[in-house]
C-alpha cells in the first residue's frame, strides 16, 4: 500500500522542510545535476512536489499522492497518479529516470527497479539520491523514526544495499557521489559534492540498463 497519508495531510510542512533547509536542499539538487542528462525524455518517480523533477529538467512525474501531484503539476511537470512498483507507462517510454529519497518508502524496491528498467530505453540512465542509512544522518533518521511525520514507515537502505538492488535489476553502475558530511542544523552552507560514497549521508548513484534492444 502506497505510504502517502502523511504527505497528503502535511503538504504545507513538506514544503517547509525545503525553505527551511535550503543549503542541504540546494547541496543534494549539486549532487544530482551532473547525472540527470540534459537531453531526452525523463521521469521522476515519486516526483513529490517537483522540488527535484523542475530544477533538473525531468518532464514527467509520478506519485501516489494528489496533494503533492497539484504540487509538481504547478511547478510544470506534466503528473500521474501512481505507483513505483506498477507505472503506467508503455516499455521503454524514457531516456532517463530519476529517484529521490523514494526509494525509502516504496513496499517493494525490486519491483520498482524492474518497473525503471522496463519503462526506460535500452541503454537508458537510471539516477537514484538517498539517504544512506549507514551514515549519522541516516543513523538519526533510524533512531528517531517514529517521531517523525513521514519518516516513520520509511525502510532505509545502505549504500550497499543499493548497489546490490541497482546491479541485481539490471542495470550497471556508472558513477557514486556523496554530499551532506554534518547534521541538518549544521549544514548552514551549500556543500561541495564528493566523488565515491560512505562519507556522506545523501549519496547518488548512476546506472545504466543493460537490456538488449528489442
Amino acid at each position: 500500500m502506497a505510504r502517502i497519508e502523511p504527505f497528503e495531510a502535511h503538504a504545507e510542512r513538506y514544503e517547509a522542510w525545503f525553505e527551511r533547509h535550503d543549503a542541504a536542499y540546494i547541496s543534494e539538487l549539486l549532487a544530482l545535476r551532473p547525472f540527470v542528462p540534459l537531453t531526452g525524455r525523463g521521469l521522476e518517480i515519486g516526483v513529490g512536489s517537483g522540488r527535484f523533477a523542475a530544477p533538473l529538467g525531468v518532464q514527467v512525474g509520478i506519485d501516489p499522492s494528489p496533494a503533492m501531484l497539484d504540487r509538481a503539476r504547478a511547478r510544470g511537470i506534466e503528473v500521474f497518479e501512481g505507483i513505483a512498483e506498477a507505472l503506467p507507462f508503455a516499455d521503454d517510454s524514457f531516456d532517463h529516470a530519476l529517484v529521490v529519497t523514494t526509494l525509502c518508502f516504496v513496499d517493494s524496491p525490486e519491483a520498482m527497479l524492474a518497473e525503471a528498467r522496463r519503462v526506460l530505453r535500452p541503454g537508458g540512465i537510471l539516477v537514484i539520491g538517498f539517504i544512506d542509512r549507514d551514515s549519522a544522518l541516516g543513523r538519526h533518521y533510524e533512531r528517531h523514526r517514529e517521531a517523525s511525520v513521514f519518516y516513520r514507515d520509511a525502510t532505509f537502505h545502505s549504500a550497499n544495499d543499493v548497489d546490490r538492488l541497482v546491479t541485481d535489476a539490471g542495470f550497471s553502475v556508472l558513477s557514486w557521489a556523496q554530499t551532506l558530511s554534518r547534521s541538518l542544523e549544521q549544514t548552514e552552507d551549500i556543500e561541495p559534492v564528493r566523488p565515491g560514497r560512505g562519507e556522506a549521508a545523501f549519496v547518488v548513484v548512476q546506472a545504466r540498463s543493460e537490456k538488449a534492444a528489442r
